[in-house]
């Protein structure tokens, strides 16, 4: 008896690339679960602590996978959340230890879910290379991330104080970048000084999200109208200073 294997009826890389993430997710659930196990068979509390510490930092691994998540295609995903919790769970994970604190400010912006899924790969990338690479020289580690919306241009800065070796410059990273930047119809520009560096990752906005933007420009018209009471209120819900992204706090 031959038996066929159901196939889906259309196919994609998204179907691929979620059922590749839920393997990773199961593998990092197993090592953690095995690793757990050692450490309470372990009567030595120095290979205990040990153990422990591992786990707790394929916890914070975990959890960065799961930010980097491609939100559903099927409608429009809040980019400044998508971001917000992204630059949390790699604070967490790796600048905490390193000492470098993460600034975060975006506006309100809605993008397509691959298409936020993109983004949120060209920052972790930026904020990864800050954390293997970035030379502080006694100055206090900082990164910086940053989302506007002008017109119907989407400009995402990624900027630290710290200074990186020249064989970095051209690293195979740095590659990946660039084509998921012109997969969203846009570019990256790259400023270098002896003290700092930043990237600027600038793409248009498709006519889906130029709608929602339009809905949110009309939204904030309507809220400069309020009395001065009602504007203050409003505003202190949605605030547009940049925020310290501390891996010990939930945001």
């Amino acid at each position: 008896m031959t038996e066929h294997i159901a196939q889906s009826p259309n196919p994609d890389g998204s179907l691929l690339l979620r059922e590749l993430n839920h393997r990773i997710n199961n593998d990092l659930t197993c090592a953690i679960c095995a690793i757990s196990v050692k450490a309470m068979q372990s009567e030595s509390l120095e290979v205990n602590a040990a153990l422990l510490d591992v786990v707790d930092l394929l916890h914070q691994c975990a959890d960065v996978h799961r930010a980097l998540h491609m939100p559903d295609q099927g409608c429009l995903t809040n980019a400044a959340r998508y971001l917000q919790q992204l630059c949390f769970s790699i604070t967490k994970y790796r600048m905490d230890r390193l000492g470098i604190r993460v600034l975060f400010s975006a506006d309100d912006l809605r993008l397509e879910g691959e298409r936020c899924w993109k983004l949120g790969l060209i920052v972790s990338e930026l904020l990864t290379n800050v954390a293997r690479h970035a030379q502080f020289d006694g100055r206090q580690p900082e990164a910086r991330v940053k989302l506007v919306l002008a017109g119907d241009v989407v400009e995402c800065g990624i900027s630290d104080n710290g200074s990186a070796p020249e064989l970095i410059r051209h690293a195979r990273g740095l590659t990946i970048i660039g084509e998921l930047a012109s997969s969203l119809g846009g570019s990256v520009h790259t400023f270098r000084a002896t003290e700092g560096s930043s990237f600027l990752l600038t793409f248009p906005l498709t006519e889906v999200e130029q709608r929602a933007a339009g809905a949110v420009l009309a939204v904030q018209l309507k809220r400069r109208k309020m009395s001065r009471p009602q504007l203050l209120e409003a505003s202190r819900k949605v605030s547009q200073e940049p925020t310290l992204v501390e891996g010990g706090d939930k945001l």
